[in-house]
């Protein structure tokens, strides 16, 4: 998959089979959506193509208003959604700078100057709910007027159901903000992950219950950081890492910002690894690209008097850690036998 950052470059296609949205999360209603364009791109024989944003447009009005506040949420950091995109079989994504000047621009200009003539769009496929232009003013039917004048198709996905139940990711974050980890994988497709490469922190975590449950180096973490002002999900969970060898790792993590140690607005998420891969060295996760899925949520982030009480509550997260992880197995070998 080919990433391009807006739509001057010589690289691009060009003609294309072209949806556009936010894609924050990539859940099976989206996955869905690029299902239908990946088809409809091989059978005219055009690239598949994604148009994104960068910042989400809400994130765009909500600074300009002074209420970073009602920015939503974020899912997904800009390489996670990448990789999933790219693993849903996309050719090409276009990474929009949403600006001034693209919040301004009226609809007509949109399909004019972006569609046409800079992506050569041949067919578009559009959800439901669908807005384009200043103020929001395009829609599904003026886009479908407009192809039918350029020469491009314009289809439209309705709703995408699990159970009966409307998949978007308004309602994942309900589920991540709720705490429902089993939900939001429903909603996924997959268990809900951030990945990143790790990175140096403040090594707190290494004199936080040494020799005692932390070990001889206490509860030294993985720190990836998170770049955006506020995540979906929050708290402490049970965790399983991939990246640091070659088989997953179990663990407990903290989402959030650190509110006992630093507050300082950066959201974090610290891995503790239950069983550290002795081969990997004190120091051999740095720089690792790992990806952590965030499989239960233990209870939320809290502030604590002194590092003692932070201690002690980390303690009590590993020994829930391994209990869940403990009960878990259990079920499956369960199951298991239950098959058999």
């Amino acid at each position: 998959m080919r990433v391009f950052r807006g739509i001057h470059h010589p690289d691009l296609a060009p003609a294309c089979a072209l949806t556009i949205g936010n894609f924050d999360g990539v859940h099976r209603g989206h996955q869905a959506m690029l299902a239908l364009l990946i088809n409809e791109a091989r059978h005219r024989g055009l690239p598949s193509c994604v148009m994104t944003f960068e910042p989400h447009p809400r994130d765009f009005f909500a600074m300009k208003a002074g209420t970073p506040e009602k920015a939503p949420a974020r899912i997904a950091t800009l390489r996670d959604k990448l990789q999933e995109l790219e693993r849903c079989g996309v050719d090409q994504v276009v990474l929009m700078r949403f600006d001034e000047r693209l919040a301004s621009q009226s609809p007509q200009a949109f399909i004019d100057d972006v569609l046409v003539r800079g992506l050569g769009a041949r067919y578009v496929l559009v959800g439901d709910d669908f807005r384009f232009g200043a103020k929001r003013t395009g829609d599904y039917a003026m886009l479908d007027a407009a192809g039918s004048a350029a020469g491009f198709d314009v289809a439209r996905m309705l709703s995408y159901e699990v159970h009966g139940l409307r998949v978007s990711s308004s309602a994942t974050r309900e589920a991540l903000a709720r705490g429902d980890m089993e939900r939001a994988a429903e909603l996924l497709g997959r268990p809900y992950s951030v990945s990143g490469h790790v990175t140096h922190g403040r090594k707190l975590g290494r004199g936080l219950g040494a020799s005692s449950e932390g070990g001889d180096d206490g509860f030294r973490t993985l720190n990836l950081r998170f770049p955006f002002h506020r995540s979906a999900a929050a708290g402490i969970y049970v965790v399983r890492v991939h990246g640091l060898s070659g088989q997953a790792i179990n663990g407990v993590a903290s989402l959030g910002v650190r509110p006992t140690v630093e507050d300082a607005g950066r959201i974090l998420l610290e891995t503790h690894c239950l069983d550290w891969p002795a081969g990997l060295g004190r120091e051999g996760g740095y720089g690792k690209l790992v990806r952590v899925e965030l499989l239960h949520k233990l209870r939320d982030e809290a502030r604590y008097d002194g590092l003692d009480a932070l201690t002690a509550a980390i303690r009590q997260d590993v020994v829930n850690a391994r209990a869940w992880f403990d009960t878990h197995a259990a079920d499956r070998r369960q199951t298991t036998r239950d098959r058999i």
